[in-house]
C-alpha cells in the first residue's frame, strides 16, 4: 500500500518553498475553525520563513490546542525493561552494533522496584519501552510485565492507572492477543519517512524493513487496536519532508479507519554511546525550525496528542507548551533499572542522555507556574473514550469538558500526597482560579469531586 508518495511531498515542498503571507493568512484561517488540513496547506505552513509569519502561526498553534484540550499537560514516565535489540540502527545506543553497552532484562523485582519509585513520585502513567529481540522482547514477556506493572501498590496504595508501550511491530496474531490486553496507545516510530534514508540509517535486523514497519499501524487497527501512536527523529532527514511525513500517515490512518493517531511523538536526535549518526547529525532541526514544526503539527492534527521528551531542554520544553505539545515526560531515565541510580550513572546505558534532568515535581512545580494544569488523568482510557469513540470528542473540542476537571483533580491528587510545600501552595492556587472558569454544567460536581479529594478519596475522575 502506498502510505507516503514521496514524489508528492517533495512536489509540495518546492511548489510552496516561499509562500506569501496571504496565503500562510487563509491557511491559518481554515485551521482556525478547528479541522484537520491537508497535506498540501501544510506545506505551506512548513515553508513559512517570516517573522510575523512565525508569529501567527505560534498564536494559532496556541489557539487550536487550548480550544481542544484546555490547560492541561499530561505527564508520564518511561519505564525501560530491557535493552537488548537485535537491530543496527545508527543513531540508537541500544543497537547491536554497541559492543560496549551493559546489556540487561528487568527481573519482575526489579520492575517492582522501579515502579514504587516512579509511584514515589507521584506517576500513574507510564510507557513501557524494549529494545527489539525475540526473547528479551518477546510479546509474551511484555504481558507479564504489564500485569506486575500494574500490580504494584506503594505505601500510600498509589498504583499505576494507564501503561502504553512501545515496542517492535508486531504481526496480526499478534495484535489480536494484544487486542485484550490493558493498555493504552500502542506506539512505533517510523523514526524517517523518507526511504533512501531509512536504508542507510537501519544496517540489519527486522527493523531495516520500511514497509513491514511503516504498515504496522494499519495491522493493528485492522486486529483490534484502538489506539495507536506515530513519531519521526528528526535530523535524519530534511525536518519539513518528515513532517510532511507524518501528517500524510495520520491522513492515512483517518482516511481507512476513522481514527488518527492518538499521539505523535517529536523527538530530535541527542547524544547515545556509540551511535555515530548522533555525534554528527545529517539534518540537525534549529530550534526555531523545531518549534514551527510543533506548531504545524497542532494546525494540521489538532486532534493529536503531542509528546515531547527529556531529549530537550527544560527551557524548550517549557516553551513549546505554548506551541502545540500536549504530554511530556518528567524524572525520566532511558535505561533499564535507571529510576533506582543516580542521573549521571543511569546515562551510562542509555538510549540517549537526557537535556532535562529535573525531578517530576520540579517539572510539575514549572507548568504550574506557567498557568497550565498537570495532568495524570487516565479517564478517558477507563470510560472507554478511545479509538473512534474519543475521536469524535476531540475532534470538535469537546474532550476538554473531560480533560481539564480531570487534570484538576489528578493535581490535587498529587497536592495533597507528594508534593512539596511550595508546589503545593502554587497548585491549590491554580485549581481554585480554573474552578471558576469550567463550564456550569461541570462546575458545581468538580467542587465536590476536588473536597472528596482533600478528604482522602482518590482515583476519581469523569
Amino acid at each position: 500500500m502506498e502510505i507516503i508518495n514521496e514524489s508528492n511531498i517533495f512536489d509540495l515542498l518546492n511548489k510552496y518553498k516561499n509562500p506569501d503571507s496571504k496565503l500562510v493568512d487563509e491557511v491559518i484561517s481554515e485551521a482556525r475553525k478547528i479541522k484537520s488540513l491537508t497535506l498540501e496547506q501544510a506545506a505551506v505552513l512548513i515553508n513559512i520563513n517570516k517573522p510575523e509569519d512565525y508569529e501567527k502561526l505560534f498564536d494559532a498553534a496556541s489557539y487550536i490546542k487550548e480550544t481542544i484540550y484546555g490547560k492541561r499537560i499530561v505527564l508520564f514516565a518511561p519505564l525501560y525493561l530491557s535493552n537488548y535489540c537485535t537491530n543496527n540502527c545508527l543513531y540508537c545506543g541500544f543497537r547491536v552494533g554497541n559492543k560496549t553497552l551493559h546489556r540487561s532484562t528487568l527481573t519482575k523485582e526489579e520492575i517492582e522496584r522501579e515502579v514504587r519509585i516512579l509511584l514515589d513520585q507521584g506517576h500513574k502513567r507510564v510507557l513501557l519501552l524494549t529494545g527489539e529481540h525475540p526473547k528479551e522482547a518477546s510479546l509474551e514477556r511484555l504481558i507479564e510485565d504489564i500485569n506486575t506493572v500494574y500490580s504494584v501498590r506503594n505505601e500510600k496504595g498509589s498504583y499505576i492507572r494507564r501503561i502504553n508501550i512501545e515496542i517492535e511491530p508486531l504481526t496480526n496474531e499478534e495484535f489480536r492477543i494484544l487486542k485484550d490486553v490493558p493498555i493504552g496507545t500502542y506506539t512505533v516510530f517510523q523514526e524517517t519517512y523518507h526511504r533512501e534514508t531509512y536504508k542507510k540509517v537501519h544496517l540489519s535486523g527486522k527493523k531495516a524493513n520500511y514497509d513491514w514497519r511503516i504498515e504496522v499501524m494499519d495491522r493493528a487497527l485492522s486486529n483490534g487496536m484502538n489506539d495507536v501512536g506515530i513519531g519521526a527523529l528528526f535530523g535524519l532527514f530534511d525536518y519539513r519532508f518528515e513532517a510532511l511525513g507524518l501528517i500524510s500517515h495520520a491522513i492515512h490512518l483517518d482516511k481507512e479507519f476513522g481514527v488518527g493517531p492518538h499521539t505523535i511523538s517529536i523527538p530530535r536526535i541527542r547524544h547515545a554511546d556509540n551511535a555515530p549518526l548522533s555525534e554528527s547529525i545529517p539534518f540537525e532541526v534549529s530550534d526555531i525550525h523545531f518549534k514551527k514544526l510543533v506548531a504545524v503539527l497542532r494546525l494540521t492534527v489538532p486532534y493529536t496528542g503531542i509528546i515531547l521528551s527529556t531529549r530537550e531542554t527544560a527551557e524548550m520544553r517549557m516553551e513549546l507548551l505554548n506551541l502545540g505539545v500536549s504530554q511530556i515526560s518528567a524524572g525520566s531515565r532511558t535505561n533499564p533499572g535507571g529510576y533506582r541510580q543516580a542521573p549521571k550513572a543511569a546515562e551510562e546505558d542509555a538510549q540517549f542522555n537526557l537535556n532535562d534532568n529535573r525531578t517530576c515535581n520540579e517539572v510539575i512545580n514549572s507548568v504550574i507556574r506557567q498557568n497550565f494544569i498537570p495532568s495524570f488523568c487516565t479517564g478517558c482510557y477507563r470510560r472507554g473514550r478511545v479509538g473512534k469513540d474519543f475521536m469524535d470528542q476531540a475532534k470538535p473540542g469537546l474532550i476538554k469538558l473531560f480533560c481539564q476537571p480531570n487534570a484538576l483533580f489528578t493535581l490535587n491528587e498529587y497536592l495533597e500526597d507528594y508534593a512539596d510545600e511550595e508546589t503545593k501552595e502554587i497548585g491549590k492556587k491554580l485549581i481554585e482560579n480554573n474552578i471558576k472558569i469550567l463550564p456550569e454544567q461541570i462546575k458545581e460536581k468538580s467542587v465536590e469531586i476536588l473536597k472528596n479529594i482533600d478528604n482522602g478519596e482518590r482515583d476519581i475522575f469523569l
